[in-house]
């Protein structure tokens, strides 16, 4: 597997870490800038560590294409994307908060 993969996906997991720290109803949607680091490692056989696979709640051993497919299923029944300064936890936005697309 790339290093460049592998750091990435790195950094997917210590952020799944803080994103599942927040609980439930306050969590943001699962951020999509994660589909890229697990598209990176979907063919890649190789074990991930037993603390990933432990987040992921997968099997010990289990590979990182596993481990990607797993990221992937918390989109599913996903329905909108998280700001990137909503995460990990849902910012509360007022009534009359306008959110712009260009600051």
């Amino acid at each position: 597997m790339h290093q460049a993969a592998s750091l990435q996906f790195e950094r997917v997991m210590d952020e799944l870490v803080l994103w599942h720290a927040v609980p439930g109803d306050e969590r943001s949607p699962a951020p999509a800038w994660w589909w890229g680091p697990a598209m990176a490692v979907c063919d890649a056989h190789e074990p991930m560590r037993h603390a990933w696979c432990y987040e992921l709640g997968l099997h010990d051993d289990s590979s990182f294409a596993e481990g990607a497919h797993a990221l992937l299923e918390l989109f599913v029944d996903q329905t909108s994307l998280t700001w990137p300064d909503d995460f990990p936890r849902k910012a509360e936005v007022k009534d009359d908060d306008v959110r712009e697309l260009h600051p």
